[in-house]
């Protein structure tokens, strides 16, 4: 068994798109029309086996979770980076709003962002030989 495809809940596909394609850098896998939405999913440019579905949040229980989550800052994806200092410079740059800046965590370097569609995501790094 291994994970293959996850997604996130989005309040507007089109905008997260954008988002996590030009400011994430990720590269878009699929746009497939599905009724008045559509099956849309990005990947890591060095790693397309790995899919993440950037979900319509239409369902009621499911906004609800993520608007709960977002108040409390919890964070509902991790990303792993290799140089965080110089990817929070970078997101920083254009534009991104972070409601952690870069923080060590045990054995990990952490920060955490908005995705501008109603999550906080957390970017981190690994310590050295971990």
């Amino acid at each position: 068994m291994k994970i293959k495809l996850t997604s996130i809940m989005v309040d507007d596909q089109d905008k997260a798109l954008r988002f996590y394609t030009g400011v994430f850098g990720f590269a878009k896998k699929h746009e497939i029309p599905v009724g008045e939405y559509k099956w849309l999913t990005v990947v890591a440019p060095e790693r397309d086996d790995l899919e993440l579905s950037l979900e319509p949040n239409v369902n009621p229980g499911a906004k609800a979770f993520q608007e709960a989550m977002f108040r409390q800052a919890i964070p509902l994806a991790a990303f792993e980076v290799d140089d965080i200092e110089a990817e929070v410079r970078r997101l920083k740059a254009a534009g991104v709003g972070f409601t952690t800046d870069v923080t060590r965590m045990g054995p990990v370097t952490i920060a955490v962002c908005s995705d501008t569609c109603g999550n906080l995501i957390q970017l981190y790094q690994p310590a050295k030989g971990t």
